[in-house]
C-alpha cells in the first residue's frame, strides 16, 4: 500500500510558488507584508490608520483575503488605494498561488509596499509561505494573555507583532508584563508596537517602522 503525504505534497507545491512571488517582488524592489490575525483583532483597522498616513509618501497595494464577502476590501478602496480581492469560499488561509493570481490583476505597478491582507485564523497563515518580506501578526488586549502561547507557531514565525487597542487595557484584564514574557520565550527578536486602531495611538510610530524597512528593501 502507498501512503500519500498529502500535507507535504501541498506545503512543497506551495513553497515552489512562493519562491515564484519571492523573485517577483524582489525585482521590483517591492516590501511585502503579510498581515495575519484572529478575526475581530482589528488588523483592517490598523491597515486603513496606515493607509491614512503612509499614502502620498509610498506607492500601495493591498490584496485582500476572506472567506466571501469584500467588505474590507470596499473599505480599502474608500482609501483611494489598489486593491485585489480574494474569497477563498472557506478555505482557512491564501496560499501563494492565490497571491500570484492576485498580483497579476493589482492595477498599475511600481509600488513600494504591498500589504496582504491574509484570512482571520492564527493557525492555518502561518504556515504557508506567500513570497512575503515579513509576516505580521497583530493581536487585540480583548482577546486575552493566552494566544502567544496556545498559538506559539504565528508568533514564532512572525517578523513584527502589533498590539492593539491598548486604549482597552484599563477595561481588560490583559497583563503587558505576561505578553513581553511570553514573546520573549517564544520570539524575542521581533519588534512590538502598542497601538490602538480607534484613537491613532501608536501608529505613528509603526509607520516610521515600515517607512525604513522599505528603504532597507530599496538599499
Amino acid at each position: 500500500m502507498v501512503k500519500v503525504r498529502l500535507e507535504h505534497n501541498i506545503l512543497g507545491a506551495n513553497e515552489l510558488l512562493a519562491r515564484k512571488n519571492r523573485n517577483i517582488f524582489s525585482t521590483q524592489d517591492l516590501l511585502v507584508i503579510n498581515l495575519m490575525s484572529s478575526p475581530g483583532s482589528g488588523k483592517t483597522t490598523i491597515l486603513e490608520k496606515t493607509i491614512d498616513s503612509l499614502n502620498g509618501k509610498l506607492k500601495l497595494g493591498v490584496i485582500e483575503g476572506d472567506l466571501y464577502t469584500d467588505q474590507d476590501a470596499q473599505r480599502i478602496e474608500k482609501k483611494g488605494v489598489r486593491v485585489v480581492q480574494i474569497n477563498t469560499e472557506g478555505a482557512c488561509h491564501l496560499d501563494a498561488g492565490m497571491v500570484d493570481k492576485a498580483f497579476q490583476e493589482l492595477p498599475g505597478d511600481n509600488l513600494d509596499l504591498l500589504f496582504i491582507e491574509n484570512v482571520g485564523n492564527l493557525v492555518c497563515p502561518a504556515e504557508f509561505d506567500l513570497g512575503e518580506d515579513l509576516k505580521a501578526v497583530v493581536i487585540s488586549t480583548t482577546e486575552g494573555n493566552d494566544k502567544v502561547t496556545k498559538y506559539p507557531l504565528i508568533f514564532r514565525e512572525a517578523g513584527v507583532i502589533v498590539l492593539n487597542k491598548i486604549d482597552l487595557l484599563p477595561y481588560t484584564d490583559f497583563s503587558l508584563e505576561r505578553f513581553r514574557e511570553d514573546l520573549a520565550q517564544i520570539n524575542p527578536l521581533a519588534p512590538v508596537f502598542l497601538v490602538s486602531g480607534r484613537t491613532g495611538e501608536g501608529i505613528s510610530e509603526w509607520n516610521e517602522w515600515l517607512l525604513r524597512e522599505v528603504s532597507a528593501k530599496r538599499a
